[in-house]
């Protein structure tokens, strides 16, 4: 199973959005919560290319995108074989 990533924020509905695909992938999931927290948002940003908005999700260390992207991945039939290696 691959290593899954998500940086975060609170209040983000995006974020909750890509956690509940996750979770009903039934995928584990490393949280970095960003909210108020300013280097560790600036590490996100340098990790995803200067994407500054959340969710910023990484599989195996590779950026995937946010939400959006993610669900675009699933849709298409791409996710599963990314989440499996």
């Amino acid at each position: 199973m691959s290593t899954v990533e998500i940086y975060t924020t609170s209040t983000c509905p995006y974020c909750h959005a890509a956690k509940d695909l996750l979770r009903r992938k039934g995928v584990a999931f490393a949280e970095i919560d960003v909210t108020g927290k300013p280097v560790e948002r600036s590490a996100m940003s340098r990790r995803a290319n200067g994407r500054t908005s959340v969710p910023q999700i990484f599989i195996d260390g590779n950026h995937v995108g946010g939400c959006d992207d993610l669900y675009a991945l699933d849709q298409a039939g791409e996710l599963d074989p990314l989440l499996a290696a």
